[in-house]
């Protein structure tokens, strides 16, 4: 009966018992099964026990089972994992007896539930020991019961300092505990600095569970993000995913013209936007739009935005998603730079470096812009002005004067041509008109008529009344004309050139003949460089005869230029090119060195007496080295000063009496002769002239060749004669060429002549004959 009981007991026990002999099961009551996951006994009874222990809880379980040595004998309790029939794990609590022999009862107490209670408590401790998070838990009446690391590593004070304090005294601050919610606070550390915690309580049984979040650092990240957003000269939009303006700080307010709270909550598409040319930016097509639509952030844009003060204002706007990494958000930051000043003074620079700084017209390079063969998309015509005697203004009045000239001309131009025209300065006094409107050959010579009547009006300043004309050159582009730009530019000027050969105050059109006799006066120019230190120059000398006596008292002294390929080139070429390039003063000196040398050394062995001629050149007498050159040549020739006479054209005269007198006085001062040339082409007086201080008169060639035939030109000289000899001038008629003239100059009591007539000029040795 009382085996019965007993088994009966085992076979109701809620822990699974076991009984293996041998290693082999012979006995698994109910909880067994249930716990093996067996639906009989059969599925357990007879097979080895160790296959439902684990193969990592065998060694212990057996290592156990080797210490039960007598009957009776128990082991301490020990864990085991054990295996079900369907390979799921679950954990026990295990303690065998040895019954008798090699047969053994196992109690199995499931701890499955034990075990995660356990684990769950560790991952809690493990959990407030290492959360960022302050937690303070405390008795209902605020006293500290629990304290982990983060609070004290947030307050300062260490779990055995706070625990039995009270939390409010900790903190710094009092505790308001009421369950649920959250709510921020200003704490205080141990050392009294501020800090912004966020606070939630959670009641316990018999207290309060605290988690104090500590947002000092974020707070202080956040106010100075603020900080620097608001300092910012930039400014700063954010648009919501719904368009509208969230926030805007100070810089884009001031920018945009508009208070924050009038920008705030507005549709973005409210702000007005132009592109760079000039076309209105719709809604759809706004950079944060398209940045919110596509995620594509836009940098660097610029844009003209308007404000409402109607005032435009050029900025260079970037537009980003907020969050990059979630484009979904379509919050959108507009940032933008107020660049309306640098490009005002790029506008500038720009508009500098294409214009003339004087008059404000068009420079060279914008002009050769417009003329560029790529640029040019119908018939155009180019005008090339160049303002006839400017440089006389220039050295008589100042160059201040001469650029409120320039100014002037450079304003009737432009005022004078159609508002498509481009009217630009070249530099010095060379402007020039393009226009595409007018192109016929006859528009073109009445624009050009136009311009220098616009011109020619008197020019008030400084009280005086200046009058001005232009020679101008005119270069006609048709379509397709393939010229380029340098080179239209030089035919125009070459046109112009040719004006102001043909008398200036004119207008002349280019033509390919034109080119090319400019090019071959090109190349005699250089060649005139070149012939000037090669002795290609020599002098000729012709005789000048008394006319009482007959005889030989003067020589001219003519410049001859003997070409290497073209041979004896006319000095009615080559002067005028000597004069235009300056070269004529170099000549000059040369010339007057090599004559002055030859006529004292005739004179010295010869015995000649025998006056020696030079002409001066307009630009010699401009010249300050020339009376410094005249006196160098008779020191180092030993040509005594009398001998020397030196001839002015009448024109060069005219041009300026008060600068000619100054020259004349100081060459007068030398010792030597002066004599005014071409006498009767330069509309001078003899009163004029007498102011001079001349020696001797010339009557040009032109009155001398028709006096035979013209009673008229035999008056004119009659009177000529008979001035001059009223202010003892000597006079000389140049151009003899028939026995005819000469004997009627007798009769007119002419002082001296010279011309083909009378000898033909020659070298020296040809006329002296050999030294």
């Amino acid at each position: 009966m009382e085996a019965d009981s007993l088994a009966t007991l085992v076979e109701l026990s809620p822990d699974a018992v076991c009984v293996h002999e041998n290693g082999v099961v012979t006995y698994a009551n109910r909880a067994a099964l249930d716990a093996f996951a067996a639906c009989s006994a059969g599925e357990v009874v007879g097979r080895r026990f160790t296959d439902f222990v684990t193969e990592d809880s065998r060694p212990v379980l057996l290592e156990k089972l080797a210490l039960l040595t007598e009957p009776g004998a128990t082991t301490e309790p020990v864990e085991a994992l054990m295996t079900r029939l369907d390979g799921s794990k679950f954990a026990v609590e295990t303690q065998t007896v040895r019954v008798a022999g090699d047969a053994y009862q196992v109690v199995m107490r499931d701890i499955t539930a034990k075990k995660a209670a356990a684990d769950a408590l560790r991952y809690q401790a493990a959990l407030v020991a290492h959360v960022s998070d302050a937690l303070i838990a405390t008795t209902g009446e605020g006293v500290v019961t629990s304290w982990n690391p983060a609070a004290e590593t947030v307050y300062g004070w260490t779990a055995a300092e706070a625990v039995g304090r009270r939390a409010s005294e900790l903190v710094g601050a009092p505790l308001e505990l009421r369950r649920g919610g959250v709510v921020e606070a200003v704490h205080r550390s141990r050392d009294g600095a501020p800090l912004t915690v966020r606070v939630s309580a959670a009641e316990m049984n018999d207290g309060w569970v605290l988690v104090c979040a500590d947002e000092t650092a974020r707070r202080r990240a956040e106010q100075n993000y603020r900080t620097v957003v608001a300092s910012l000269d930039e400014g700063v939009l954010v648009m919501g995913p719904g368009g509208l303006i969230e926030a805007a700080n100070p810089a884009a307010c001031r920018i945009l013209g508009v208070a924050e709270t009038d920008l705030v909550g507005v549709p973005c598409h409210t702000l007005v936007l132009f592109t760079e040319g000039g076309q209105w930016i719709p809604p759809d097509e706004m950079p944060s739009v398209q940045t919110r639509r596509t995620g594509v952030t836009h940098n660097g844009l610029v844009v003209r935005l308007r404000r409402p003060d109607g005032r435009d204002v050029w900025v260079s706007l970037t537009s980003r998603l907020l969050d990059p990494d979630d484009p979904t958000a379509a919050t959108v930051v507009t940032s933008f730079t107020d660049i309306s000043e640098t490009r005002a003074i790029s506008a500038r620079l720009a508009h500098d470096a294409t214009h003339d700084p004087l008059t404000r017209l068009a420079n060279r390079t914008l002009v050769l812009d417009r003329l560029d063969v790529r640029a040019r998309r119908s018939a155009a015509t180019v005008l090339f002005l160049d303002l006839d005697k400017f440089k006389v203004i220039n050295d008589s009045l100042g160059h201040s004067v001469g650029d409120q000239v320039l100014r002037i001309v450079g304003e009737r131009l432009r005022r004078c041509s159609g508002r498509a025209d481009l009217v630009g300065r070249l530099g010095g006094d060379e402007f020039v008109v393009v226009t595409n409107e007018v192109t016929a050959p006859g528009e073109v010579r009445a624009l050009a008529e136009h311009l220098r009547a616009a011109l020619a009006e008197p020019i008030g300043v400084l009280g005086r009344q200046l009058h001005l004309d232009a020679s101008i050159g005119v270069v006609l582009v048709d379509g397709a004309d393939r010229r380029s730009a340098e080179d239209l530019l030089r035919d125009a000027d070459v046109a112009m050139y040719q004006a102001k050969t043909l008398g200036r105050g004119r207008h002349h059109f280019f033509d390919v003949g034109l080119r090319e006799r400019m090019q071959r006066r090109l190349r005699m120019e250089q060649d005139l460089r070149d012939a000037v230190h090669d002795g290609q120059l020599w002098p000729a000398y012709q005789p000048v005869v008394d006319l009482k006596t007959g005889e030989m008292v003067a020589v001219e002294a003519l410049l001859r230029w003997t070409h290497p390929r073209h041979g004896a080139i006319s000095p009615a070429e080559f002067i005028p090119l000597a004069e235009e390039s300056d070269l004529i003063n170099v000549i000059g000196k040369e010339m007057l060195r090599a004559t002055t040398r030859e006529l004292a050394s005739r004179r010295a062995n010869q015995g000649l007496d025998l006056t020696l001629k030079v002409n001066i050149s307009t630009r010699q007498l401009d010249d300050p080295h020339l009376v410094p050159a005249v006196q160098d040549a008779l020191t180092s020739t030993g040509l005594p000063a009398g001998a020397l006479c030196l001839e002015v054209t009448e024109s060069a005269l005219m041009r300026d009496q008060e600068a000619a007198g100054e020259v004349l006085a100081a060459l007068r001062s030398l010792g030597v002769l002066l004599a005014i040339d071409d006498f009767g082409t330069g509309y001078s007086s003899l009163a004029q002239l007498r102011r001079l201080t001349l020696d001797t008169l010339k009557i040009d060639r032109s009155f001398i060749t028709g006096i035979a035939e013209s009673r008229d030109a035999e008056a004119i000289v009659t009177s000529i004669i008979a001035m001059a000899h009223a202010v003892d001038l000597t006079v000389i008629a140049e151009g003899v060429e028939t026995a005819e003239q000469l004997d009627l100059l007798r009769k007119l009591d002419c002082d001296q002549a010279q011309g083909y007539h009378l000898g033909r000029p020659v070298p020296a040795a040809e006329l002296f004959g050999p030294r």
